[in-house]
């Protein structure tokens, strides 16, 4: 049974960047990959959002705040996967009484003009 708390209505997904290596445990260049930390309930707020135009392109970038229940193993340089986006960690701040922690993430697209 899946009870969904109203204050944390979205799923999310966390993942963490790894490498793969070769037998000497070296990092094989261009093997980078993402795997899951964790999928966990969240409360997804975009802040704010802006369009920039660099090296000729559009370029938007949002700012998101995301509270999840407290867990420990999360640090700035993840990313979390919400709604087919992908936002990046930037830092990770602890709630009061370990009850919640918040992640300060940002999504950056390109923006297509026709």
């Amino acid at each position: 049974m899946t009870v969904i708390a109203g204050s944390f209505p979205h799923r999310v997904t966390i993942q963490r960047h790894t490498q793969e290596k070769d037998a000497w445990g070296t990092p094989i260049p261009g093997q980078d990959k993402w795997e899951d930390v964790a999928k966990c309930w969240a409360n997804v707020r975009h802040l704010s959002g802006s369009e920039t135009i660099k090296a000729d392109a559009d370029i938007s970038t949002v700012r998101a705040s995301v509270r999840i229940r407290w867990r420990t193993g999360i640090d700035a340089g993840m990313r979390l996967l919400h709604a087919d986006q992908t936002y990046e960690i930037e830092a990770v701040l602890p709630g009061p009484n370990r009850q919640n922690i918040d992640l300060v993430c940002k999504l950056t697209q390109g923006v297509t003009t026709t």
